[in-house]
């Protein structure tokens, strides 16, 4: 099968059935969803959802937040992965956000890097869900999918990125994250994917693989 075929009956299949896919972050404004994501680095969107209620009550906008100390923010923090780090990309974000972007979530993704804890994948996700821009935020999930599917053979993420942005429609590319992750969270995992629950692997490039393999057998 043409690589052109897998990513029409990817988006085609999503479309009808996940049209309205959306981060399972829970958050209010881009100030909430900015600090979410910077937390989820490494860890859970489940574990981000028990500890930001708490967070957004004492902290709920980046000038609050900005004037604590990175050893409050870790109380509130700390069952998180790395919250010692996390605790001081987050007071030197919202710094950032206050002084130098006049308390306003960045739209573009060069300006949201220049932010600490805000790395591409970050800054793809702010801006695909908060100003539906067309940008492709690849983390494991996504990066697993898309080579498993067969959408692309990249090797490091900004090749999975450039691949996935080059051949969706430009209108599908921040739906299709959420897609990828999903499928990826629930259905093509890791370890051990549930390809008897799949309902996508007559064009999944993994299956026919594996199926080429028992065959051989």
């Amino acid at each position: 099968m043409l690589k052109k075929e897998r990513y029409q009956l990817f988006v085609s299949h999503f479309a009808a059935k996940q049209p309205n896919a959306e981060t399972e972050l829970h958050y209010n404004n881009p100030y909430q969803l900015l600090v979410a994501v910077i937390l989820s680095a490494q860890c859970t969107d489940k574990r981000i959802n028990q500890v930001t209620p708490a967070l957004f009550q004492r902290f709920p906008d980046a000038r609050a937040l900005a004037d604590t100390t990175p050893d409050i923010v870790f109380d509130y923090i700390r069952s998180v992965s790395y919250p010692n780090n996390k605790a001081k990309h987050l007071v030197g974000m919202a710094n950032m956000l206050v002084n130098d972007f006049n308390n306003q979530v960045p739209s573009e993704v060069e300006q949201l890097q220049k932010m600490p804890g805000v790395g591409r994948k970050t800054a793809n996700v702010i801006a695909s869900v908060i100003y539906d821009a067309p940008a492709m935020a690849v983390d494991t999930h996504v990066f697993r999918v898309a080579n498993r599917l067969g959408l692309t053979k990249g090797k490091t993420p900004l090749a999975v990125e450039k691949d996935l942005v080059k051949n969706l429609p430009e209108h599908t590319i921040a739906m299709a994250h959420h897609w990828l992750i999903l499928h990826g969270r629930y259905i093509c995992v890791a370890r051990s994917p549930k390809c008897e629950k799949c309902e996508i692997t007559y064009f999944c490039r993994y299956f026919e693989q594996i199926n080429k393999l028992k065959k051989l057998a």
